[in-house]
C-alpha cells in the first residue's frame, strides 16, 4: 500500500494538475491533524513523507526540562529520561516515531514497553487507526479544493475583460453554472440579459467581469450585459479594431434592445463606421447576432463635441445646437417631424446618445424653440422700448447671447456698451435700467391676459401642474415619483430622469415640456 502511495499521488497531481508537493504536504497535514486529535492537542508532533516506502513517518516530540518545568505530554525530566533508559541531558530535543500502521504493531508494542511514561500506544494507536483516515480525507479533501481553486484563480486572473467561451452545464438559483474547460464560471442572473434564454449544452460566449478567489461557488463571473461584451465582439469581427487602426471611442448599451458605439480611425483612408460594417454589414450583423438580435448605431467619433452628439442622435436630423458648457448641456434643435425619432422609444435613443459622449442632451421641437424665440425677443423689444431703442437692437442683442430680459438686466455696461447702435456706456445704462424697471413691473401692460397670468401666479405647484393639458391627478401622482410637483421642477430635472423613474414616454414628456415653458412665459411676460 505504501509503495502504491507515491504512485496515488502522481496520479491525482496529473488529472487535477496539482503539483506533487502540494499533495504530499496536504498528506502530511492531514496525518498530523489525526494524530494531535487522538494523542493529545497539547503534543509537539511532525509529519514527513518517507520518498523510499511511500508513506508518511510520525514523530512526537519530547523536551527534556528541569523536574520543576516539566509540561506533561511535552516535556519531561532527565530523571524521567534515565528511567528510560535515554542517555539525555538538560535542555535536549528527543525524537519517537510513533508506529501507527498495522504492520509496524510489534515495533509500536516494543516501543510502548520502553517508553509508555511517554506516550500510550497499546490503546492510542489503534484508535489512531480507526480516525486517522476519516480526518486525513477531510484535510486532503480541503488542501486539494484549495489547490485547485488557486489554479483556477492563477489561470484566468490576466483574463479578466475577455470573452469567456463555454457550454451551459446546469441552472443554480436563476444562476447559470457554464463549464470553461478546466473550471467552472457563473453567470449571475443580475448579469443575464432577460430575453435571452439557454438549456443545458448550449453553447455561451460572455465577458469575464471578475475574478472572485473568496467565493465559495466558482470562482469566474460572467456577464452578458456589460458593455465590455460588445466592444470585445466588434475587436474579434473586425481586424482593424484589433491592429488599432481603428478604435472604439465609447459605447452605450441597453441589454438585449439597442446598443451605440463610437469610432475613430488613425488612417485617413481607412472609414472607421465602413470597416465595423463590413462587407454587406457582414460584421456588425455577426455581433447583432452573437447578441441575439440588439440593434447596434455605429457613430463616427468626432473632436467637436457637438458633431459628435449630432452623430450619436443618429437617425435624427439635428438644426441646431445650444451648448451650455459649465453645465455640460446640450439643446438639440430637430425638425418637428423629428422629434419623437431623436427622443426614441421611451427615450432610449437619447439616453444613449448621452451616455455615449457624456453630455447631458436635451431636445426640442423647431416650432416650439421658435415660438419661445419670438416671445423672449418681444420681452427684449418691449423692455429696451422705454429706453428709446428699436426692435433691431433687440433683435442683435438676442443673437449675441441675451436671451431674456432677466439676462439683460444682470448684464455689465461694459459687455453692451462696445455694441453698435447703443451709443457707449450711457446707451448700455439705460438699456440694463430699463430691462431691470421692466422685471419690476413699470410699464407692463395689464390687460386681461396679465390678469389671467397673474391669477395662475398665485397657483401652488401642484395646481399649476394641473393647468398643463394632459396632466390630471394620475398624471400628477406619477410626476411626483420623479419629485416633479411644478412647472419649474419639469423643465429643469433631465428629460431621461424623468421617463425612467415614471415610465412615461419621452415623446409625452417633451411636449408636457414645452407646455409648461409656454404656460411659464405666459405667466412672465
Amino acid at each position: 500500500m505504501e509503495a502504491k502511495l507515491d504512485m496515488v499521488l502522481e496520479q491525482v497531481g496529473r488529472d487535477k494538475n496539482i503539483d506533487k508537493t502540494v499533495l504530499i504536504s496536504a498528506l502530511e497535514q492531514a496525518i498530523l491533524t489525526a494524530a494531535k486529535r487522538t494523542f493529545g492537542m497539547n503534543r509537539e508532533m511532525e509529519a514527513k513523507f518517507n520518498m523510499e516506502t511511500g508513506g508518511v513517518d510520525l514523530f512526537l516530540i519530547v523536551n527534556v526540562v528541569e523536574e520543576d518545568d516539566a509540561i506533561e505530554g511535552r516535556e519531561i525530566t532527565v530523571e524521567q529520561a534515565r528511567q528510560a533508559g535515554l542517555e539525555a541531558e538538560l535542555g535536549d530535543e528527543l525524537l519517537f516515531q510513533v508506529f501507527y500502521r498495522a504492520e509496524d504493531d510489534d515495533r509500536a508494542k516494543e516501543q510502548d514497553e520502553k517508553f509508555g511514561l511517554l506516550i500510550d500506544l497499546k490503546n492510542a494507536s489503534k484508535k489512531f487507526g480507526r480516525i486517522a483516515a476519516q480526518t486525513a480525507k477531510q484535510v486532503i479533501y480541503q488542501r486539494v479544493r484549495e489547490a485547485e481553486r488557486d489554479n483556477v484563480f492563477n489561470e484566468f486572473k490576466d483574463r479578466k475583460g475577455e470573452i469567456i467561451s463555454g457550454i451551459v452545464r446546469r441552472f443554480e438559483r436563476g444562476a447559470l453554472v457554464v463549464d470553461i474547460g478546466k473550471a467552472e464560471a457563473v453567470l449571475p442572473m443580475r448579469e443575464q440579459v432577460p430575453r435571452e434564454s439557454y438549456r443545458v449544452g448550449d453553447s455561451i460566449k460572455a465577458y469575464c467581469l471578475d475574478i472572485d478567489r473568496n467565493a465559495r461557488g466558482p470562482q469566474v463571473i460572467l456577464t452578458r450585459t456589460h458593455k465590455g461584451l460588445l466592444e470585445k465582439l466588434f475587436e474579434q469581427e473586425v481586424p482593424e479594431i484589433y491592429e488599432k487602426i481603428v478604435r472604439i471611442e465609447s459605447s452605450a448599451r441597453e441589454p438585449g434592445a439597442r446598443a451605440k458605439i463610437a469610432v475613430s480611425s488613425r488612417d485617413r483612408d481607412v472609414d472607421p463606421v465602413g470597416a465595423c460594417v463590413g462587407m454587406k454589414g457582414s460584421r456588425v450583423q455577426a455581433v447583432v447576432q452573437e447578441l441575439r438580435g440588439e440593434k447596434i448605431d455605429i457613430v463616427p467619433y468626432d473632436d467637436d463635441p457637438a458633431r459628435f452628439v449630432c452623430n450619436a442622435i443618429a437617425p435624427a436630423e439635428v438644426s441646431r445646437v445650444i451648448i451650455d458648457a459649465e453645465g455640460h448641456r446640450m439643446e438639440l434643435i430637430v425638425p418637428d417631424d423629428k422629434l419623437s425619432l431623436a427622443i426614441g422609444k421611451k427615450g432610449q435613443n437619447v439616453r444613449l446618445a448621452s451616455q455615449l459622449t457624456g453630455w447631458r442632451i436635451d431636445i426640442h421641437s423647431e416650432s416650439k424653440i421658435y415660438e419661445l424665440e419670438r416671445r423672449a425677443k418681444e420681452q427684449i423689444a418691449a423692455a429696451i422700448d422705454g429706453a428709446g431703442f428699436d426692435h433691431a437692437i433687440g433683435d442683435n442683442l438676442f443673437k449675441l447671447g441675451w436671451r431674456s430680459v432677466a439676462e439683460l438686466a444682470r448684464a455689465a455696461v461694459e459687455e453692451i456698451a462696445g455694441l453698435p447702435g447703443i451709443g457707449g456706456v450711457d446707451g448700455a445704462r439705460k438699456i440694463i435700467e430699463s430691462a431691470q424697471a421692466y422685471i419690476a413691473g413699470g410699464g407692463r401692460r395689464r390687460d386681461a391676459a396679465k390678469v389671467e397670468a397673474d391669477r395662475r401666479g398665485t397657483l401652488s405647484g401642484g395646481q399649476q401642474l394641473m393647468e398643463l393639458d394632459g396632466v390630471d391627478e394620475d398624471v400628477l401622482g406619477v410626476l411626483a415619483t420623479a419629485n416633479i410637483h411644478s412647472p419649474e421642477d419639469l423643465i429643469r430635472t433631465p428629460i431621461e430622469h424623468v421617463a425612467t423613474t415614471t415610465g412615461i414616454d419621452m415623446g409625452d414628456l417633451a411636449r408636457l415640456r414645452q407646455r409648461a415653458i409656454s404656460w411659464l412665459s405666459e405667466v412672465s411676460s
